[in-house]
């Protein structure tokens, strides 16, 4: 069945790019919702964001979704992979500012928030694309890959010229619940002897050790240290995702990565969905189900006294 939260929940923090103060509500939708953005801030024009792959406009370090208003919401994945990992079909994501806030620069603090508010169920099943044939994008040595198969497996390999990372791979199956216990706490990365060229471009503006593991050329500088000794697979396994569920639903399927990113993730998502072939809509037991017509309308609907939002928009389609 599909899941809203079942209250309001309220999280604030610093945005890792932007360095601005961020406050981030996540809001009962009605069924078939999704997951969308509203900007808050943003009162002269459309501030609605549909959390989709055809939304995506920069993937830059972080993925980035846009609308045709040119209203954008940025790092969205963390958000994205524990909505996934926690099972929310539909939610409001409100901000008042561009960015989502990077709390510690994982997941955790999302899905802490999540299971402490807890989901209320609706009475709809839930939708899954099952992929159906394998489809990859290539550039160099990056490669990723979606494959059919049963569950939701990801896998991601790295390979970094650094004594800290070296090569690391990790694996997860999303539906047996190893996002939670296993790499919900993986935290963003970064090297300090990047961080001028990048403040330089407006981006890392808010990028600390309190948000990310820093290295210099030897080190992890994080006094700290590494919550897993190969934290850094982790989370590009956590980045996986959060990209992959803004697809539109859980994944039915195999994804494999060597070297992936956030672009990488977003190209494969579009050569899945580049012909109708290669994948459909099922429920999440793996039978087929139709894709019903969206409408435009927003209304708001009290659902068993909670004032949940009802947002129609575009659906994937082939």
């Amino acid at each position: 069945m599909q899941h809203t939260v079942s209250r309001i929940i309220e999280l604030s923090g610093v945005g890792l790019h932007s360095g601005a103060e961020t406050v981030l509500r996540l809001l009962p939708a009605e069924i078939g919702t999704g997951l969308v953005f509203r900007r808050v801030d943003v009162t002269d024009r459309d501030n609605m964001i549909p959390a989709r792959w055809d939304s995506v406009v920069d993937t830059r370090l972080c993925t980035v979704v846009a609308n045709q208003a040119g209203v954008s919401v940025g790092t969205i994945e963390h958000l994205m992979a524990a909505l996934s990992a926690c099972g929310v079909d539909n939610a409001v994501l409100e901000l008042d500012a561009p960015e989502v806030p990077i709390m510690d620069g994982s997941s955790a603090p999302f899905v802490d928030a999540i299971n402490e508010a807890g989901l209320k169920t609706q009475a709809a099943p839930r939708r899954a694309i099952k992929v159906l044939k394998e489809v990859s994008v290539v550039d160099g040595d990056k490669i990723v890959t979606l494959k059919p198969g049963i569950g939701s497996r990801f896998k991601a390999g790295i390979d970094f010229a650094h004594p800290s990372i070296g090569q690391q791979s990790f694996e997860i199956e999303l539906f047996s619940g190893d996002f939670e216990t296993k790499i919900s706490d993986a935290r963003t990365f970064g090297f300090a002897h990047e961080a001028k060229a990048l403040r330089a471009m407006g981006l890392a503006l808010g990028g600390s050790m309190d948000n990310a593991v820093v290295l210099d050329e030897k080190a992890v500088m994080n006094p700290e240290g590494l919550r897993h000794s190969d934290e850094f697979a982790r989370h590009k396994v956590l980045d996986a995702v959060g990209d992959i569920y803004i697809a539109g639903g859980p994944m039915i399927g195999h994804y494999e990565a060597s070297k992936p990113g956030h672009n990488m993730n977003n190209r494969v998502l579009q050569a899945l969905f580049a012909d109708s072939q290669n994948w459909e809509w099922c429920d999440i037991y793996m039978n087929s189900v139709s894709s019903p017509p969206a409408t435009h309308n927003i209304e708001i609907i009290p659902v068993h006294g909670i004032e949940t939002e009802k947002i129609h928009i575009n659906t994937v389609s082939a």
